[in-house]
């Protein structure tokens, strides 16, 4: 399993989190990772409301250098992902796009013929390439006794996500395989504010504190992500919500491949535990002392109310 691997600006700095646990969760799974040569950055979304044209050569850049024996990339920042996606779709979608595009590539000597490269997100490589008894199979150390709830934000489901836009549950279903208690979390794909904190911080605050209102509400021990952006609001905004609203929340912001490394047997250090901002101590101590196995109750008796019940797959793979 060779990916190339984009892992976009986010993962160098404040998602060096992400960059590291994915790293070390692809190893155990087998996948080579082989990061682009000299790759730049996607231009997020400020490139692409300013000028069209350069905002897809410098996206197309980056597929253009992916090496000639590799056919697909996988990308863990949902925006780099939906950038390198769109821009190859276009390409396709649209000849005289694709023509000033590879001009504009030509100063350069390169050129991206468009359908060459299959744009992944990480969670969807991780999800697709293997079932969930073999990512089962991988785990030493349960995630028994931590309450989790996944947190999609909006661009890891739309607008071409692989799961339902409005309901998605395929992070549910990989949490629940790693021994996690997976909470129903019914704003899991709800947004986040994105670069709204550098625009109108009173509006960010709003969005960032109903999320983390209704997730203090189900007695979480964190929140996981597959978003640099969603995991950095939610993490780095906290104490503002909290001095804007007068609260006290101190709700973890994780990435999805941090806790399947936990539950793969790596060390926490290596996963990147640490660099977060609200800290996830509470959920290593739970980690390290897991409760005791509860005796197994009748089933005629109601389940957990916050547990998830998992729906049965939606058809056709999704949408």
């Amino acid at each position: 399993m060779r990916y190339a691997y984009y892992p976009g600006c986010s993962l160098e700095r404040n998602a060096a989190a992400y960059d590291e646990s994915f790293r070390l969760v692809a190893e155990v799974l087998g996948m080579e990772l082989v990061e682009i040569p000299d790759w730049n950055c996607c231009g997020a979304t400020e490139y692409f409301s300013l000028d069209l044209l350069p905002a897809y050569a410098l996206v197309a850049r980056n597929l253009a250098l992916v090496p000639e024996d590799l056919d697909q990339v996988v990308a863990p920042c949902s925006a780099c992902y939906y950038n390198l996606l769109k821009t190859d779709k276009n390409m396709a979608a649209y000849p005289k796009l694709a023509s000033a595009v590879n001009e504009s590539l030509a100063a350069g000597k390169l050129h991206y013929t468009p359908g060459r490269v299959r744009s992944r997100h990480a969670l969807d490589v991780i999800l697709e390439d293997f079932s969930l008894e073999d990512l089962a199979a991988h785990v030493e150390k349960p995630l028994r006794g931590i309450r989790l709830a996944a947190y999609y934000g909006c661009v890891t489901v739309r607008p071409m996500g692989h799961d339902d836009p409005e309901y998605p549950i395929r992070m549910e279903r990989l949490l629940k395989a790693l021994g996690a208690t997976v909470v129903e979390f019914s704003l899991r794909a709800n947004c986040c504010g994105g670069h709204m904190t550098q625009l109108d911080a009173e509006t960010a605050y709003e969005m960032l504190h109903y999320l983390l209102r209704n997730a203090a509400k189900l007695d979480v021990d964190a929140l996981v992500t597959a978003c640099p952006m969603c995991q950095l609001n939610l993490d780095a905004y906290q104490g503002q919500v909290n001095s804007h609203f007068g609260t006290d929340f101190h709700i973890p912001i994780l990435y999805f491949t941090q806790v399947m490394g936990l539950a793969f047997g790596i060390d926490p250090d290596a996963l990147g535990f640490g660099q977060e901002i609200v800290s996830a101590e509470r959920v290593l101590e739970k980690f390290r002392n897991p409760p005791e196995e509860e005796e197994k109750k009748p089933r005629r008796k109601r389940r957990d109310k916050d547990a998830l019940p998992m729906p049965e797959p939606l058809s056709g793979g999704g949408r």
